[in-house]
């Protein structure tokens, strides 16, 4: 689907095909002479005194032989996202109707406290409108133009950049979710990692030969099994004239997760190609801090593999020594993911001793147990971080969950061969001991926070914000959390 954003100042309203006006809530109208002629505000007037209460926000009617009318109903209280998501159902309500060119009237929302209203709107309209479709022999060429109409204000046009970056990242996370396992696979996604240069990222790719020498054995021990590479992958962006500390966001992508010999069921096996997606999101992330040209200093690393099962592959009770320097004893060869990330938490820590780190990783499906598909689970050592976090998260609709950590969980994840084993075999806690083990590999109090998004990084039906498939969860989020308090 391609979106179209045109701007005009004036428009002449009779015979222009759909029209598009905002109301008060419950289509309570206000100077629509301002925009309709006198006879068809009169007509609209007594549709809208006969009409029957429901609970729709968007509806339609001819007003003229050639002209559709939309009312666009705004509750009282909203808020940015709200904005948001009332710009997704518009996308809905156009997709339904086959509307293909729309002029909104900019100048009939009455809600001037709200900063930037038309930017969020479209934005959430741009973010529903995402589709994969790269696959498909028959391409179905979609375009809508939306025509905004009125004075179009500094704050909206200086913010179009900020938008354009975000929606330029969540889709650049979300195609690389989608791509099958047979495409995306390590070799592949660390040579597109390599085309974010050209934004004016700092890219370093670190191969198995590099990897093998640093000592980083975790996450080559998940990857062993597969006849691709595995790599670990630093993105830097400097947008910041001082020397600070840079944000760091690491991400865990194993690009396909058979489970190795601990296999997974074949049932829903096909969904594994999302097992990346908290690497995906920090690479988004990446692209949208370089296009928007933030001011601050940012790495991204990602871990990335492909656990198979294979003559080489890791086995069930084999021990690897991590890069920290500690050593792992691996008892399920299905709990990869912590195994990536504890190399690439303490590679990221030494190397960049940044500010903070925070990771992002579909871990465990226990997670989801708790909290479905509307929270994330956020596990962190520092409270700070952590309300900042939750903050973000409520402002764009990512939301987030905090859970525990507590030192007695230790004792779940302590092996008798090495120096911890890789799995809870006692059972419950899944995703709290899989945090614990990450934070096992904070080496030096770094303030952390590990993002399970199992739950949210893959939607069967859709959201709010997104079509079913790939949503690019933590995009979204973590910028804002940088925005809100780092810029």
């Amino acid at each position: 689907m391609t979106v179209q954003v045109l701007y005009k100042n004036k428009l002449k309203l009779s015979n222009t095909g759909v029209i598009a006006l905002f109301t008060q809530d419950k289509f309570k109208t206000k100077n629509l002479k301002t925009f309709l002629s006198k006879k068809e505000a009169a007509y609209v007037e007594k549709i809208l005194k006969n009409r029957k209460e429901n609970k729709e926000k968007i509806i339609s009617f001819n007003i003229n032989e050639k002209t559709n009318l939309i009312l666009i109903s705004l509750k009282k209280d909203l808020k940015e996202s709200d904005i948001e998501n009332l710009g997704a159902e518009f996308y809905n309500f156009i997709k339904k109707n086959l509307f293909n060119d729309i002029s909104i009237i900019t100048e009939s929302i009455q809600r001037k406290s709200i900063e930037n209203f038309v930017g969020h709107f479209i934005h959430g309209f741009k973010l529903k409108s995402y589709e994969f479709n790269i696959y498909k022999s028959k391409k179905v060429k979609n375009n809508i133009i939306i025509n905004l109409i009125g004075k179009q204000s500094d704050l909206f046009l200086k913010n179009k950049l900020k938008f354009k970056a975000l929606e330029e990242g969540t889709f650049f996370t979300r195609d690389l979710v989608s791509e099958p396992g047979n495409i995306l696979h390590p070799d592949e996604y660390a040579k597109r990692l390599m085309k974010l240069r050209k934004y004016g990222l700092k890219v370093t790719v670190y191969d198995q030969k590099k990897l093998k020498k640093l000592g980083c054995n975790a996450l080559l021990g998940v990857g062993q099994g597969s006849i691709r590479g595995s790599y670990l992958v630093t993105i830097e962006w400097n947008g910041s004239k001082s020397k600070s500390k840079p944000l760091a966001f690491v991400g865990k992508g194993v690009c396909f997760d058979t489970g190795g010999y601990s296999l997974k069921p074949a049932r829903f096996m096909e969904d594994m190609t999302y097992d990346m997606a908290g690497s995906a999101a920090v690479v988004g992330l990446m692209k949208t801090l370089a296009l928007r040209k933030a001011k601050i200093n940012a790495v991204g690393t990602v871990g990335l593999v492909e656990n198979m099962v294979s003559g080489n592959a890791q086995r069930p009770g084999d021990i690897v020594k991590s890069y920290s320097g500690k050593t792992i004893e691996v008892l399920n060869t299905d709990a990869e993911g912590r195994l990536v990330l504890a190399d690439a938490l303490t590679f990221t820590e030494k190397k960049f001793n940044p500010k903070f780190m925070i990771d992002l990783a579909t871990l465990t499906g226990a997670i989801i147990v708790s909290l479905g598909s509307e929270y994330a689970g956020l596990f962190s050592n520092n409270d700070e971080l952590s309300k900042q976090l939750l903050e973000a998260g409520k402002r764009v609709d990512e939301k987030l969950w905090r859970m525990p950590l507590h030192k007695n969980y230790d004792k779940l994840m302590d092996s008798k061969n090495a120096d911890m084993q890789n799995i809870n075999y006692v059972g419950g806690a899944g995703s709290t001991t899989a945090a614990q083990f990450l934070q096992r590999f904070i080496i030096n109090k770094t303030p952390w926070a590990h993002l399970d998004i199992a739950g949210m990084a893959f939607s069967k039906y859709g959201g709010a914000l997104n079509p079913s498939g790939a949503t690019g969860y933590g995009v979204r989020l973590l910028n804002q959390l940088v925005e809100d308090n780092y810029e």
